[in-house]
């Protein structure tokens, strides 16, 4: 379980977060949404410990995240392109990052096989390195190395940007099955409110920092975010 309780963040005299509570039971997959400048990646940044908090704390299955980094052992995440080594091969990476998570070589070839359509023949054995990737195979070799080792949690900031429709809907499936054990808890934030309502059981809309929207997902959620950001625009 993950328990946000009063996050702040000010720069300045500049408040960008103001959560006061959100709980996110184990298993529940976790969609976040809102115009750019809502807070979204701010908020996974304090999730991750990359940024610290003005006021309030995040546990993550009981451990306060700016106090300990026992909960790196059982949390994955890709937020950008600077999570990744980028003058390592895709191979260098996925190994390095398996070393990390307690997995040998056949491991990782053996986790690593179970993604060979969502790769497309566009990652692996290309003698590439990271940095010549383009931004949406890097975003796959990102997004793969966040699940690797059974992570507890996986955190995913714009999963479905620069990935083609194909690649888009492979991604869903993998979150999919990824959640559907529920021994996984799932947070994604996304521009895209109708990918994000197909995956996420749960859609937290902010705003300006705040909460403004708490939504179990049914078949008129999509609907429902679509007509609040129709009069955003309007207003």
């Amino acid at each position: 379980m993950i328990t946000i309780n009063n996050i702040t963040k000010k720069y300045g005299s500049t408040q960008v977060l103001n959560v006061n509570d959100i709980t996110i039971p184990k298993g529940q997959s976790f969609g976040l949404v809102g115009n750019n400048g809502a807070g979204k990646t701010t908020l996974f940044n304090v999730l991750l410990d990359l940024i610290r908090p003005s006021t309030g704390e995040i546990i993550n299955h009981e451990v306060v995240v700016n106090k300990s980094e026992a909960w790196k052992a059982f949390t994955g995440s890709f937020i950008d392109e600077s999570f990744l080594i980028s003058y390592l091969t895709p191979k260098e990476y996925f190994n390095f990052i398996g070393d990390l998570r307690g997995m040998n070589k056949a491991d990782v070839a053996a986790f690593l096989n179970q993604f060979d359509e969502f790769f497309n023949g566009e990652i692996l054995g290309k003698k590439k390195y990271l940095r010549d990737l383009s931004k949406g195979n890097q975003k796959k070799a990102g997004i793969v190395a966040a699940m690797m080792g059974n992570p507890q949690v996986v955190i995913l900031d714009e999963p479905f940007a620069n990935l083609d429709p194909t690649t888009q809907i492979r991604l869903k499936n993998i979150i999919k099955t990824l959640t559907e054990n529920r021994e996984v808890t799932v947070l994604i934030s996304s521009h895209d409110i109708s990918h994000v309502t197909e995956v996420c059981e749960r859609i937290v809309v902010l705003e300006k920092g705040n909460v403004v929207k708490d939504i179990v997902t049914s078949p008129e959620t999509l609907k429902e975010l679509e007509g609040y950001f129709s009069a955003a625009l309007e207003n």
